[in-house]
């Protein structure tokens, strides 16, 4: 099985229903459909960067080279299941 991707404009109508508003040139079948939607964002934050550096927990590594990568990543949630992501990113590399 093979996917293609295709980038589509759309709205969501007042019942909720998904509306393409441009025309397609796909055969007929099923197909998997993930929506991104632009969401407005404040030009003014709140909250200081300075508070949010402060709330995020320090990792350190002996390593020098790690320490400015481990400030940068985020750590993983609690219901982070490793097999899980090793399994989903080999059925995507392999088209399995």
């Amino acid at each position: 099985m093979m996917i293609q991707a295709y980038k589509l404009k759309g709205k969501i109508d007042t019942a909720g229903n998904l509306v393409l508003t441009q025309p397609t040139q796909m055969p007929p079948g099923e197909v998997e459909i993930i929506v991104l939607q632009a969401v407005e964002t404040l030009a003014i934050s709140t909250v200081t960067e300075s508070k949010l550096q402060s709330e995020k927990p320090r990792r350190r590594s002996k390593i020098k080279a790690l320490q400015d990568w481990f400030e940068k990543t985020q750590p993983a949630p609690p219901d982070f299941d490793p097999d899980e992501a090793r399994w989903e990113a080999l059925q995507e590399k392999y088209n399995l």
